[in-house]
């Protein structure tokens, strides 16, 4: 797990080095560069060392034949496998890195390699033969990659912020990307907050030469299925030796690894079978929150059911004791984040990642994809009711979608009535698409400001993720196109994008074992009455852990990993949003309407929306500006 930066073109040799400076954070523990002036290429990395820790493991590594350079983020779990399937054709290994056997794989098959790789893992691969410069992204976006392309030539970085060392960079907003986040909180790659700036999608890879792309394209496809008939009971057992592989692969380390443990499903199954490999008494940790916030957002408590699973599996659980005082990092999470994502659960794991750093870990397994694979947020079971609204006629749906617009927000159970009432007048992939807004579309549009309202007008805040629907076939389900959905951008520009900055931020890596290749595959296969079973979500994972965990850890209420931020907005961020949100600071930004975004922060004040999270995202893209707009980015997050 690294930092990776560089460009092809007219730059000169320090940008590279300026780069990696600002992202080191990602790898403190050494630092290398490669400068090629005749082909006008750079590579830059940091190093956090995980496999193969002495200096053989340096980057950018060329192979034993000088004939490639690569330098790379992120971990291949299946090396050994593959070292020893090249070392039999004849390919020689100075280190024992997985680095190395990148290289070689690429030396025998091309591009074709990323067919064999097993892993998470962003790079960068000069191949001096043709100077061509190869880049990829793993088929589902753990690991993230930035690029730019100037009048000078090519600019590519693990993080944002690197790129905008170099003054060629425009920091000109993209005013899509502001809706997006305003509708999801989140931006469907390629795009991010700067029109000059793009996330190369997951299972992307491009081929760049002399300063230009010269060819991009998509390597991979997420699975969705069609479903193959099979019985309950072998269904389980495919999935319990599916997530068990996939946890052991990921343990290959020469450090220590320790794991997330919230007490629910998805991590407790991680830390399940981690617990057999590892060998020695793992160190986990846990979020525990003071006072009765969370209560207040409509979530269960964690801490009883992750002190549970530690003592059942022998693990040494850490819990990092938060409360209000986390709000205060919001700036240093939006400096990490590169982008205004309007969630604090990313705040959690930048405390806990601190946390295990501290303790010498620079590894943690994560729970997250469980959701996004198997089912399991509260849009899979109100989807579950999706032949209901289709029998109904329009009008019946139009009048429960008005009945739903007039119920009090102010309560878990009545924002979920609103919510779910709220878009059933809609029709087919429009409705799938609603069950991800945090604002409904008239109000966005009546955010709009003057530079918004020049440049949306007609663009309906819909638009990306009906373009990603439309790529499916028709006979995907309703389920199967939500988790699709789930996967190709909730989770890989939301969730597997702050896991990402959040651990890298404090030199740790995070592992998602739930979202090993062949699992993924297993569960697309699946049909869908074994994944959401009425209210039951994940029933077939549930199933297949049946023999390892507690029944009341597997069928626990459903918890976020989040913070209280209704009570937030009210309180502990009020001050935030008075400057943020005041009538002067969005004037002159001019990115929304100052008498909307009055009327918003009303009506959520009074109940009659629930409009924490939209106001959060008002006032995360407004501090977002004020760090990233300004130049230079400085090296250092915010103090």
């Amino acid at each position: 797990m690294c930092g990776i930066a560089g460009f092809s073109g007219r730059f000169p040799r320090e940008l590279a080095g300026r780069m990696a400076d600002v992202i080191a954070h990602r790898g403190p523990d050494d630092v290398g560069h490669l400068f090629v002036p005749e082909a006008g290429v750079a590579l830059a990395h940091r190093r956090l060392a995980i496999i193969d820790l002495s200096p053989l493991g340096h980057q950018p590594m060329w192979d034993v034949t000088g004939r490639a350079a690569i330098i790379f983020n992120g971990e291949l779990f299946n090396y050994r496998e593959l070292r020893a399937e090249l070392e039999a054709d004849g390919f020689a290994f100075a280190s024992a890195s997985d680095t190395e056997v990148m290289l070689n794989l690429y030396l025998r098959d091309g591009i074709d390699m990323l067919r064999r790789l097993n892993g998470m893992y962003a790079f960068a691969l000069w191949d001096a033969r043709d100077r061509s410069l190869f880049l990829a992204r793993d088929g589902l976006g753990v690991k993230p990659l930035y690029w730019s392309q100037t009048p000078r030539g090519f600019l590519f970085a693990s993080e944002l912020k690197a790129l905008l060392c170099a003054e060629d960079v425009a920091r000109d907003i993209d005013l899509r990307a502001v809706q997006s986040y305003l509708a999801y909180l989140w931006c469907p790659a390629p795009d991010t907050m700067l029109a000059s700036v793009k996330k190369l999608p997951p299972g992307h890879a491009m081929i760049v030469r002399d300063g230009r792309i010269e060819r991009s394209f998509a390597w991979y496809e997420a699975p969705w299925g069609p479903a193959r008939e099979i019985g309950e009971e072998e269904a389980a057992a495919r999935v319990h030796d599916a997530v068990a592989t996939a946890v052991r692969r990921q343990m290959v380390a020469d450090v220590p690894v320790g794991a997330f443990l919230s007490g629910g499903l998805d991590s407790s199954s991680v830390v399940a079978f981690a617990s057999r490999e590892a060998g020695y008494p793992m160190e986990c940790f846990t979020i525990a929150f003071r006072g009765e916030g969370l209560r207040a957002e409509g979530f269960a408590e964690d801490l009883a059911y992750a002190r549970r699973v530690a003592q059942r599996f022998g693990v040494r659980l850490n819990e990092v004791e938060v409360g209000h005082e986390m709000a205060g990092e919001l700036e240093t999470m939006l400096w990490h984040m590169d982008e205004p994502q309007a969630d604090p659960a990313p705040i959690n794991a930048l405390l806990i990642c601190r946390a295990a750093r501290a303790a010498g870990l620079k590894v943690l397994l994560s729970g997250a994809g469980g959701d996004d694979i198997f089912t399991g947020y509260r849009r899979h079971h109100m989807l579950s009711r999706e032949r209901l609204w289709t029998w109904l006629p329009r009008g019946a749906r139009t009048a429960a979608a008005r009945l739903g617009a007039s119920v009090p927000a102010g309560t878990p159970a009545g924002r979920r009535v609103q919510k779910g009432l709220r878009y059933v007048g809609l029709d087919g992939d429009e409705r799938l698409v609603s069950y991800f807004y945090w604002l409904p579309p008239e109000r966005i549009v009546r955010l709009r400001g003057p530079r918004l309202r020049e440049a949306l007008e007609g663009v309906s805040p819909a638009a990306p993720l009906l373009a990603t629907l439309r790529r499916l076939p028709p006979e995907a389900t309703p389920l199967q196109r939500m988790l699709n959905l789930e996967i190709k951008h909730f989770l890989a520009d939301h969730n597997l994008i702050y896991g990402d900055k959040m651990s890298m931020a404090s030199g740790v890596e995070v592992r998602v074992p739930l979202l090993d290749p062949d699992l993924v595959a297993l569960a697309a296969s699946l049909p869908d009455r074994l994944k959401q079973r009425d209210a039951v979500g994940k029933w077939i994972f549930k199933k297949a852990m049946e023999p390892e965990l507690p029944h009341d850890v597997i069928y626990r209420p459903k918890t976020g990993f989040g913070a209280p931020l209704r009570r937030w907005v009210k309180n502990e961020l009020a001050p935030l949003l008075d400057d943020t949100l005041s009538h002067r600071s969005i004037a002159s930004r001019g990115l929304f309407d100052p008498a909307a975004v009055a009327e918003l922060r009303r009506d959520d004040a009074e109940g009659r929306i629930d409009g924490a999270y939209p106001l959060f995202t008002l006032a995360c893209i407004e501090v977002w500006c004020r760090l990233f707009l300004k130049a230079p980015v400085s090296e250092a997050a915010p103090a």
